[in-house]
């Protein structure tokens, strides 16, 4: 087997296990589930992933990676500090079906029992918070936005969607996603000293 092709097979194995993983949820799915679903046998899962632990980590960080390829496509573009929050703050709520959330979800519950999975989760989860604390400190530097505090303020507005978007994906119907972009907006524009209307 190729390079190439190992790399491809990596890929689409990744690919499944997430399909998988929402499936089943990450603590029912095997190592066999994956690899029944991918038409592999075993043995080729455990080749590129040495241990379930270590494929439910790769998978988790695989289904994130490509959200947070968005926020760096934000970070790095021209935007201003407020078009850049706007966008993020849209990208990071849950939407649709927040297949994406009910992944996070169980990856912070398995992040308790699973030393790899917590490494990887918490690694992920900081760079949202310094993605978000760096667009704030460019607003303040260019005087977009009135806060002391860049860090706190990035961590409570992360913080106030992680906790909204559980009680969108998880109780169907507690409240709307309307509902929780206005409550995220009107926070956002408190912490920075903006007027709510700049994040619509």
């Amino acid at each position: 087997m190729t390079r190439r092709s190992a790399e491809v097979r990596l890929d689409a194995l990744l690919r499944t296990a997430c399909d998988v993983i929402l499936a089943r949820g990450l603590p029912n799915t095997r190592t066999a589930d994956v690899a029944a679903a991918a038409g592999v046998s075993q043995a080729l899962v455990f080749y590129h992933f040495d241990t379930k632990d270590r494929l439910l980590a790769k998978a988790f960080a695989y289904a994130a990676e490509h959200d947070l390829a968005r926020l760096e496509k934000v970070l790095v573009s021209a935007s201003t500090p407020i078009e850049k929050l706007r966008s993020i703050l849209k990208i990071y709520a849950p939407t649709g079906t927040s297949k994406g959330w009910a992944m996070w979800i169980d990856g912070w519950a398995e992040s308790m029992r699973v030393p790899e999975l917590e490494a990887v989760s918490r690694r992920l989860d900081l760079r949202w918070k310094q993605g978000v604390t760096d667009v704030i400190e460019a607003g303040v530097k260019d005087g977009s936005f009135a806060c002391t505090d860049p860090v706190g303020a990035a961590w409570r507005l992360i913080a106030l969607i992680d906790g909204l978007a559980v009680q969108v994906t998880v109780h169907d119907k507690v409240i709307s996603r309307r509902q929780l972009a206005e409550w995220v907006r009107i926070a956002a524009a408190r912490e920075l000293g903006i007027d709510v209307d700049a994040l619509v």
